[in-house]
């Protein structure tokens, strides 16, 4: 379901209920989602909740949905990725107050919705703003493959840390040969590099790991969909699509190093980079969401830090100091 929530809600019917996939920010948005459901396919129990990964917009609605007391009771199953809950808590408190502010500047969350305000925010339409909730998970998955049957659904888990999130997982579905990609694939370019504030993702083990997906499961793949976005059907287009993600982040991850062991500097790499025209041509490679320069200097800051090597950048004057200093100068 897209457009209840910056991500999109994921319900798998099974034998007797609904195994749902990353419920959204707020409780109110899931919960809309999930009366939606009911109106059009009928009551039916959530037996298990999916976290695919620890940013807030694929678990905060998870109480819009099922309760705390059923899970503890032993009726819903949460599954989540190895390292979920403590990259989840140390996201959105560590740095949480400073990067919620900047979240509401990256997307634009209270600028007026129109033509001549907020449109999109590349991941989806917008990011609600209501309740964050979180129930701590059941079952961790920590290895791959990891098989388990949930209501007469097979699900078969790659667990793919320092990703697009520090802690994350595809499944795949063998009953129905689909994949599901998290949010390791989507349909624009992502950010290795987020400006609302994040730990840099590391782009080689991404690419790495969209490729095992490949390995693993693309030979049996029909249809791939994720927590953004929408899917793509065919099992030529799923290689397509899974093999230029791939080639997109790491072609970034080894041009910025390749070009920094050169002697080049950040600022430098960032507006000598462009893509092949085998890549930049695909539209979900294109930065509606995250941009090439961002990326760059992503990998760089990775692993090389914010020196440039230029002694006189090793500590500049704050920017109103240096700008007393500049006015004084001029006159």
């Amino acid at each position: 379901m897209r457009g209840y929530d910056l991500s999109n809600i994921t319900y798998i019917k099974g034998d007797t209920g609904w195994i749902v996939f990353d419920p959204l920010i707020s409780a109110e948005t899931a919960a809309a989602a999930h009366k939606l459901v009911e109106k059009h396919l009928g009551k039916r129990p959530v037996v298990a909740v999916v976290y695919s990964h620890s940013h807030v917009d694929h678990f905060g609605g998870v109480k819009g949905i099922v309760s705390e007391d059923d899970v503890k009771a032993g009726k819903v199953r949460i599954l989540a990725p190895k390292g979920f809950l403590d990259h989840a808590v140390s996201e959105n408190v560590f740095a949480g107050n400073a990067m919620s502010r900047r979240a509401m500047y990256q997307g634009g969350l209270t600028v007026p919705v129109g033509p001549k305000g907020q449109i999109d925010v590349g991941l989806g339409k917008a990011a609600s703003t209501g309740r964050v909730t979180l129930i701590p998970p059941t079952d961790i998955i920590g290895k791959t493959p990891t098989e388990i049957t949930i209501d007469g659904v097979t699900m078969v888990f790659q667990y793919t840390p320092g990703t697009e999130a520090p802690a994350e997982m595809n499944t795949y579905f063998p009953q129905f040969k689909a994949l599901w990609m998290a949010e390791n694939c989507t349909s624009v370019m992502h950010n290795i590099y987020t400006i609302r504030g994040a730990e840099i993702r590391d782009s080689y083990a991404w690419a790495h790991f969209i490729n095992q997906a490949i390995d693993l499961f693309g030979d049996k793949t029909d249809v791939v969909f994720a927590s953004h976005h929408w899917p793509r059907r065919g099992r030529k287009k799923v290689i397509a699509f899974l093999g230029k993600q791939r080639d997109l982040y790491k072609y970034i991850h080894d041009q910025t190093l390749r070009l920094a062991n050169h002697g080049y500097t950040m600022i430098e790499i960032a507006e000598m980079m462009k893509l092949p025209k085998s890549l930049d041509d695909e539209f979900f490679n294109r930065g509606y969401y995250g941009t090439l320069n961002h990326n760059v200097k992503g990998v760089y800051q990775k692993y090389l830090g914010w020196y440039d090597g230029n002694p006189a950048h090793l500590h500049p004057l704050p920017p109103v100091d240096a700008g007393k200093n500049y006015v004084e100068y001029m006159g």
